[in-house]
């Protein structure tokens, strides 16, 4: 009884939320290589303490930096907070500074941009369409398991049910980060800020730093974020130390960073299925929709001589 209003009301949020949804879901694809980029372009030794060093000492005599990012993909450094407005980038290799941002770089972050703000300061859109799609979701499991059969409508039921717990997943993690939702905790106590020379010593003690993935401050404290194992981890950094912050499960599971290349990989299924179903969804709806048109005009043409 309840099934055909549940597949019109499918039917219609898909069509109204269809071009910011097709944004979320094709810059989240983009996105979701990222962290295999980073991981699988790691290589262990590559970045020494005593390059790390050399490159501040060159480029921030003066000891402003307040923050670094490693970029493996492209060795490539960034250094911020040396400059009032931008950051230095740096060949680790060479050591030179780089005057054009890179390709792969700005692919990433451009599409990060695109996924939480549609270049638009439109955040609130990509919530409310985010929230669409775990309706879309719901609805999915309303209208009950299907029929499966081998065609357009059939695949597309087959996606969404077989893949249905990663579906759920990602826009659910996605509307955790947005509302601050993290389940992780402060790293305990409070320690006076390093500088990022003296951190990238501390953090050199114990870690490669090729696996560096950015060092920051945040909340009064300094945090670097390296890759463990694979899996992307927060901590906080003092003279007496590192210090491993809880983990932000719903960002881990979101960015897909938590078991390297099999994450970021679980992420490009996601996003590839998502992309399926609303293109699916949508010729679904458009060859249902342009099929009544020529039948209900033929019914016209045949009603008019008898009506005359």
């Amino acid at each position: 009884m309840w099934k055909p209003w549940l597949l019109r009301l499918h039917r219609w949020v898909t069509l109204v939320f269809a071009i910011p949804l097709a944004v979320i879901v094709l810059s989240g694809l983009v996105l979701s290589f990222e962290p295999v980029a980073q991981v699988t372009s790691i290589a262990p030794g590559s970045l020494t303490l005593a390059t790390v060093e050399d490159l501040l000492a060159r480029h921030d005599p003066e000891g402003k930096a307040r923050s670094l990012t490693f970029r493996s993909y492209e060795n490539r450094m960034s250094i911020g907070g040396v400059r009032p407005d931008d950051t230095i980038d740096v060949d680790v290799r060479t050591g030179a500074e780089l005057t054009e941002d890179g390709a792969a770089s700005n692919l990433f972050y451009y599409s990060r941009v695109l996924h939480e703000t549609l270049m638009l300061d439109l955040g609130w859109l990509v919530h409310v369409s985010t929230m669409a799609m775990l309706l879309l979701v719901v609805l999915g499991i309303a209208m009950g398991w299907p029929r499966l059969a081998n065609s357009l409508s059939g695949w597309h039921k087959a996606t969404a049910w077989f893949l249905l717990p990663l579906l759920v997943l990602s826009p659910l993690t996605g509307l955790f980060l947005a509302w601050g939702i993290s389940f992780a905790g402060s790293p305990t106590g409070r320690a006076e800020p390093l500088a990022v020379a003296e951190a990238v010593r501390v953090i050199g003690a114990r870690h490669d730093l090729s696996n560096l993935v950015w060092l920051r401050g945040r909340g009064g404290r300094l945090l670097a974020r390296l890759v463990v194992n694979g899996e992307y981890r927060v901590h906080a950094v003092t003279r007496d130390g590192l210090e491993p912050a809880s983990r932000n499960w719903p960002r881990l599971l979101h960015e897909g960073n938590f078991a390297g290349i099999w994450s970021g990989l679980m992420n490009v299924v996601i996003s590839i299925a998502f992309v399926a179903l609303m293109t699916t969804g949508l010729l679904i709806w458009a060859k249902r929709r342009f099929r009544r048109r020529p039948q209900r005009t033929r019914t016209q043409q045949a009603a008019g001589p008898m009506a005359a």
